[in-house]
C-alpha cells in the first residue's frame, strides 16, 4: 500500500516551497539588478534561511518549518531534484554543435588548455596536499584527485553567456571563441565526471566496462539518438499543438534520458544534459519554445535546488578560510592560466586572451550540482563543499568585470597603434547605458 502524504505534510511541503521560492527569487532579482547571475542570489538566500542564519538565530522557527515534517521536506528534495535535472536538459540545449564544427579549431586549443590545465593542477594538487584539505586522511587519493581536477576545470555555459550578453559582444569573434570554449569544457566536464562516479562505484574490470558503457551512450546521443530525437520532435511538430506539444516530448525526452542513465547507475543528470544537447540541434526546437521552457526552469524550478544548497549544509559551522583559500587559489590561477596560454595559441592578442581567461574562470550550476553530487556520494566533506560553493559565487562576480577591464585595455591599445579590430573588440566602445556591468 502506498503510504500518501497526509494533510499537516502537505501543508508543510507548500510552505517550504513557498518560503523557499519567495526567498530565492527576491534575492536573485537583487542580484540581477546589480547585473550578476540570479544564481548567487538563489544560493545566498537558501544560507539565510538554512541552517547558517535562520536555524542559528531563530532554531525553533527553523526546525518548526524545515523538520518538524520529515517527509514533506523529503517531497521538497524530490522536486529540487527535478529542477536540476530539468537544468541540466537546458544548459544540454545551449550546446550548439554546428557552432562547435565551425569554429572547433580555434576553439579547440582555448578548451583543451582552459581544462587540461586546472584539470592536471587540481589533480596533483589534491594528490600530493590531499591531508592539508581533507579532515580524514586517505591512501586512496585519486577518486578526489579525479574529481577536484574535473571540478576545477568546467566552465559556466549559462554565466559565460549572461556576461557575453552584458558586454554586447557575444556575436564577436571573441565572445564567439569563449562560448564555444564553454560548450566544449561543459560536454567534456560531464563525461569526465561520470566517469568519475562509475569509477567510485565499480571496481576492477567493471571500472573499464563503465567507462566504455558512458563513452557508448556519448556517441550514440551524438549520432542514433540525436536523429531519433529529432524524429520524435517532427512527430510532435505535426501531430500535437505547438508549442505544447513539442514542450510535452522534449521533458519526457528529457526525463527518459535521466531514467536510462540512472538505470545504468550514471547520474541521471547527464542522462538529461547529452538528450538537451539532441534536442538543442534539432530545428523543431526553436529558439522560441526553447526560451519558453528556459524561462519557466530558470525563474521557478532551478532556484528551489540552488536554495536547498544552502539547507542542506552550514556555512559558518563549516568554513575555514584556509580551505576556502586553497580552492579559490588553486581554482582561479589554474583556469586562468590555462585559458590564457589557450588563447594565445589560438593567435588572439595578449588582453583578448587574458579577458577570454577570465570569462572561461566563471563557474557556475554545473559546479554546484557536481559538488552536490560528490557529496552525497561521500567524495567530498561539508568544508570542502563550502570552498567549492564560495568558489564559484566569487568566480561568478569576478567574470565580468574583468572581461571588460582587459577588453577596454585591448580597445585602447588598438587606438594608440591606430589598429582596427577585426573581431568586434571595438563594438565595446564603452557606452554605460548598454555595456556596463555596474549600472542599468
Amino acid at each position: 500500500m502506498v503510504s500518501k502524504l497526509n494533510s499537516d505534510e502537505v501543508l508543510y511541503f507548500l510552505i517550504i516551497v513557498c518560503v523557499i521560492l519567495i526567498a530565492s527569487r527576491l534575492l536573485g532579482e537583487i542580484f540581477r539588478k546589480f547585473k550578476q547571475p540570479a544564481v548567487v542570489g538563489e544560493i545566498l538566500a537558501g544560507i539565510i534561511i538554512g541552517p547558517s542564519l535562520l536555524g542559528s538565530v531563530f532554531p525553533d522557527l527553523f526546525n518548526e518549518i524545515f523538520k518538524s515534517q520529515a517527509r514533506a521536506y523529503g517531497a521538497f528534495d524530490g522536486l529540487a531534484n527535478i529542477g536540476v535535472i530539468m537544468l541540466m536538459f537546458i544548459a544540454g540545449a545551449e550546446v550548439d554543435l554546428k557552432q562547435i564544427r565551425k569554429q572547433g579549431k580555434q576553439a579547440a586549443s582555448i578548451s583543451f588548455m582552459g581544462i587540461a590545465f586546472p584539470f592536471a593542477v587540481g589533480f596533483l594538487c589534491i594528490w600530493f596536499f590531499h591531508d592539508f584539505i581533507f579532515d580524514v586522511p586517505s591512501t586512496d587519493r585519486l577518486i578526489p584527485a579525479l574529481f577536484f581536477g574535473t571540478a576545477l576545470s568546467i566552465t559556466a555555459l549559462s554565466v559565460i553567456v549572461k556576461v557575453l550578453l552584458d558586454l554586447n559582444i557575444i556575436r564577436t569573434k571573441v565572445g564567439s571563441l569563449v562560448l564555444t570554449a564553454a560548450m566544449i569544457d561543459d560536454f567534456l566536464g560531464w563525461i569526465l565526471f561520470s566517469i568519475i562516479i562509475q569509477m567510485m562505484n565499480a571496481k576492477g574490470d567493471a571500472t573499464a566496462t563503465s567507462v566504455l558503457m558512458i563513452l557508448g551512450f556519448v556517441a550514440f546521443m551524438l549520432t542514433i539518438g540525436k536523429w531519433l530525437v529529432d524524429k520524435i520532435l517532427g512527430f510532435a511538430v505535426k501531430y500535437l499543438t505547438v508549442p505544447s506539444g513539442v514542450l510535452t516530448a522534449a521533458v519526457c525526452l528529457c526525463i527518459l534520458g535521466a531514467v536510462f542513465t540512472e538505470y545504468l547507475k550514471i547520474r541521471g543528470i547527464f542522462g538529461a544534459f547529452l538528450v538537451g544537447v539532441a534536442v538543442g540541434d534539432s530545428k523543431h526546437f526553436n529558439h522560441h519554445i526553447q526560451n519558453l521552457f528556459q524561462q519557466f526552469i530558470i525563474n521557478i524550478i532551478a532556484p528551489l535546488f540552488f536554495a536547498s544548497v544552502g539547507l542542506r549544509v552550514n556555512f559558518i559551522t563549516n568554513f575555514d578560510i584556509s580551505v576556502v583559500a586553497v580552492i579559490l587559489g588553486i581554482a582561479c590561477i589554474a583556469k586562468i592560466v590555462g585559458a590564457w596560454l589557450g588563447g594565445r595559441m589560438s593567435g588572439l592578442k595578449r588582453n583578448e586572451s587574458m579577458a577570454i581567461a577570465f570569462g572561461m574562470n566563471a563557474r557556475g550550476s554545473q559546479e554546484i550540482v557536481l559538488g552536490m553530487i560528490a557529496l552525497q556520494a561521500g567524495i567530498i566533506d561539508e568544508k570542502i563543499f563550502v570552498g567549492l560553493v564560495v568558489m564559484t559565487m566569487v568566480t561568478i562576480l569576478m567574470a565580468g568585470p574583468l572581461m571588460k577591464y582587459y577588453l577596454e585595455l585591448q580597445l585602447k591599445d588598438e587606438r594608440k597603434t591606430g589598429a582596427g579590430s577585426d573581431d568586434g573588440v571595438s563594438s565595446i566602445v564603452m557606452n554605460s547605458a548598454t555595456n556596463s556591468l555596474l549600472s542599468e
